[in-house]
């Protein structure tokens, strides 16, 4: 019956998959969701890839990634990379995987390189457009930064294209997804994931299509990212897009009381939230205690395990798309050993976006145009996938993960 689908009841991907924790969550305290299994054992854990269609996509077979590393051989002036994006504020975890991402693949450069010496320098957005329109000057007139990781989120990364544009400096983020962005007419911004073009028609398909869902209520948090997806999921759900219970909230809110109404009003089979962690874990968490009992969506922006500690286990059977693909092998334990957690969303496109940086400064590439000019030539496989981009700085191909809480 429509508006009762079991949250228990929801089967994503087939008995072949690979099924791989991400992260271990904690408990919070005042969860009123149901407690059938504890908060501290929830895991965000990898279902199925899908193509835009919705339709399962086996994984391709990945070559042999890139190593940092090199041949250890490497002579290069002193450069920088520099990373910019959230390392505080409540979106921070997004940031901080990334960055951990690239220290690690500096470091095992830098260790196996005594001849090129590399260096990071972070710059702290806190996720904020205004404080990167700050922060994007001191990136451009440091003139040993010859490449820059970042910014992180679209709003960001839209403030500060222009200027990085005009410096000539090569911009690969590992997590902006917003569609306009790659229309901006920049020569520098590359992309290393799929944007919300291709995340929001797959996971709207998927929704619809796989899971035959035929009412959804989709909200947005009213930033440049969360509106962006929103309106790439909810123009393909068409009609299947409750609009009794299309919203859209603010970032910071804490009191989600409108659109819960909305949502149990409409006796919804599923929620599509576009937003961050911060804001779907209370989101969620009202939405279990009024009674709904439909499945949770949401995507990248939450897919982190801050959401399911904050949400406690109101997080459980959530599903998250993301155009970030999961970690595993070698560079899973090395991150877990390093910095005593696993990898989180963006970790290994931040050590790819990395590793592309620093394989071109051990090539000889370390002033900012040469830089810039062997990123657009590159072609080659990463931890995540593939890298080879478009004119306009889009990857030439992507496909979606589908994960679960569970």
């Amino acid at each position: 019956m429509r508006g009762r689908v079991a949250r228990g009841a929801v089967a994503v991907g087939s008995a072949g998959l690979l099924v791989l924790g991400i992260a271990g969550c904690q408990q919070q305290e005042g969860s009123g969701s149901e407690n059938g299994t504890a908060a501290s054992d929830l895991k965000i854990v990898e279902q199925v890839q899908i193509d835009q269609d919705g339709k399962e996509v086996p994984p391709p077979e990945a070559g042999d990634a890139a190593d940092p590393a090199g041949d250890g051989n490497a002579e290069c002036p002193p450069v920088a990379i520099a990373m910019a994006g959230a390392l505080n504020g409540p979106d921070a975890a997004l940031g901080i995987n990334i960055k951990n991402g690239i220290q690690l693949a500096i470091d095992k450069h830098n260790a196996a390189n005594p001849g090129c010496q590399v260096q990071l320098k972070t710059f702290d957005t806190e996720g904020d457009p205004q404080k990167a329109s700050q922060v994007a000057p001191r990136i451009v007139d440091d003139a040993s930064i010859i490449g820059l990781i970042g910014p992180a989120f679209s709003g960001e990364t839209n403030a500060t294209g222009d200027v990085f544009n005009q410096a000539g400096l090569v911009a690969v983020t590992a997590s902006a997804t917003n569609v306009t962005l790659s229309e901006k007419g920049w020569r520098t911004f590359f992309r290393g994931l799929g944007n919300d073009g291709v995340q929001g028609p797959a996971v709207a398909n998927y929704i619809k299509n796989t899971l035959g869902h035929q009412k959804v209520c989709v909200v947005d948090d009213s930033t440049d990212y969360g509106v962006g997806l929103a309106q790439a999921v909810r123009e393909t759900l068409g009609p299947v897009a409750d609009q009794s219970c299309n919203s859209s909230v603010k970032k910071g809110d804490k009191d989600f009381s409108v659109a819960v109404n909305q949502v149990k009003s409409a006796d919804a089979d599923s929620v599509f939230f576009s937003g961050y962690y911060a804001e779907a874990a209370p989101f969620v968490q009202q939405l279990r205690d009024a009674g709904f009992e439909g499945v949770f969506f949401s995507a990248d922006g939450t897919k982190d395990p801050e959401f399911v500690k904050q949400a406690g286990s109101a997080s459980r059977d959530a599903l998250l798309s993301c155009p970030c693909g999961p970690a595993t092998g070698d560079f899973a334990e090395e991150y877990t050993t390093k910095f005593g957690q696993e990898p989180g969303t963006y970790s290994s496109e931040g050590y790819d976006l990395a590793t592309i940086l620093l394989k071109g400064i051990d090539s000889g590439a370390v002033t900012r145009p040469q830089l810039l000019e062997y990123v657009r030539d590159y072609d080659g496989q990463g931890i995540a996938r593939r890298y080879q981009w478009s004119p306009t700085g889009e990857l030439t191909s992507s496909l979606i993960w589908i994960y679960k809480v569970q």
